[in-house]
């Protein structure tokens, strides 16, 4: 068994990667990583220690608070498992706009990580009664004699994760999830000093500095190829999508001066189930998300006279109702997605001064009063924690 400060040792690797940002560093943006260090080891809590592939459980993994570059509209949940195991998801479907589990080994920032997904299952797939309860098997062959749900977890799998996505925070309904193994294991025993051990020398010597580096990574491989302000796109499948994950990212590196915005502007497919555009920092964090508009997404956003699709990204308000506050970043990205939408174009930026804006959008895109965002932030304030993240 380590010391305490043995673990703490551990840590101090992590430092190295103050000189590996894109991102300008000064001291806000140092303290800023730091924070992200603690951050990881919060969320690796709860991924070490509070689940295993004996005993799973679905724990918080990216909410509003584990901010390694979740999907603002999303909640997702973790549980460890093993891939020749037998397992049972019991829950009830809810009305999020999206619902589904992915199938993947070495979840990002872990040992040796990242791995690959392995599958990706749509919970409307299954059958599920009326009153929105369902039950479904994971295993590696399907049980002898069983006839209901069944979901086939590949023999490498060593997680679950959950995505649910929601339109309109706090108007629908979220998904109800526990899960069981049903091959036998003995009754869950007191964690072990060496168990204990390893979990923390794992968290502290790996994972508080694992998942900022991939972070650190996904800003600058863009930022590399040269798409500061100019998006395409991605399909993430380098952090661990598996091929059938039925969405197309577009993203951007911004980079702005206090007195400019960026004009994003993009066609819509004719058909799109789910799609959103959401600003990000320079270390890959999701700019905070209850009390600035930092996303936009099909419910959200408000369609221009013409069918396009505008948005000013800006450190000021621009008076038009899509607005996507830099929440005081002047280098970050912007990224979106096209679930299950019947094209993915990739949308334009354009740079200028953000007292042009007015002049270049004209009487095509809707604009908003003071009181009408005041509202509107409410709407997002209140929604957002109406949702289940923990």
């Amino acid at each position: 068994m380590r010391s305490w400060s043995e673990y703490v040792d551990l840590l101090k690797p992590a430092a190295e990667l103050i000189d590996r940002t894109t991102a300008p560093m000064n001291d806000q943006l140092k303290a800023e990583l730091f924070r992200q260090f603690a951050m990881n080891l919060s969320q690796g809590y709860l991924m070490y220690f509070q689940t295993s592939p004996e005993y799973p459980e679905f724990v918080a993994f990216e909410n509003s608070a584990f901010l390694a570059q979740p999907n603002p509209d999303a909640i997702y949940y973790y549980t460890r498992v093993d891939g020749k195991g037998t397992y049972r998801i019991s829950g009830e479907r809810g009305d999020s706009i999206v619902a589904g589990f992915a199938i993947g080994n070495r979840m990002i920032g872990t040992k040796g990580s990242p791995g690959r997904g392995l599958g990706n299952y749509d919970i409307d797939h299954l059958d599920i009664e009326a009153d929105g309860r369902f039950e479904v098997i994971f295993s590696t062959e399907r049980p002898e004699g069983h006839e209901g749900n069944w979901l086939r977890l590949d023999p490498e799998a060593d997680f679950i994760l959950v995505r649910q996505f929601n339109y309109r925070w706090g108007h629908e309904t979220d998904m109800r999830l526990a899960i069981e193994r049903l091959d036998p294991v003995p009754v869950k025993p007191r964690q072990s000093a060496d168990f204990i051990d390893e979990q923390l020398a794992e968290l502290f010597g790996t994972y508080a500095k694992g998942l900022s580096q991939i972070a650190l990574g996904a800003v600058r491989r863009p930022h590399e190829m040269g798409l500061i302000n100019t998006m395409h796109l991605h399909n993430f499948q380098d952090l661990g999508n598996s091929e059938d994950w039925p969405q197309s990212y577009f993203e951007s590196v911004f980079e702005l001066a206090d007195d400019e915005a960026l004009v994003l502007e993009t066609e819509l497919p004719e058909k799109r189930h789910y799609w959103n555009v959401q600003v990000v920092d320079g270390i890959w964090n999701q700019a905070e998300i209850l009390y600035r508009q930092t996303s936009l997404n099909g419910h959200t956003a408000k369609i221009d006279s013409d069918g396009r699709f505008r948005a000013v990204l800006s450190q000021q308000d621009p008076g038009f109702a899509n607005w996507l506050d830099t929440a005081d970043h002047n280098y970050g990205m912007l990224i979106g997605r096209w679930y299950r939408c019947s094209s993915h174009p990739t949308p334009t930026l354009t740079r200028m001064k953000l007292a042009d804006v007015s002049a270049h959008l004209g009487d095509r895109s809707p604009r908003i009063t003071p009181d009408e965002r005041k509202a509107a932030m409410r709407q997002r304030l209140i929604g957002s924690q109406l949702r289940r993240r923990w």
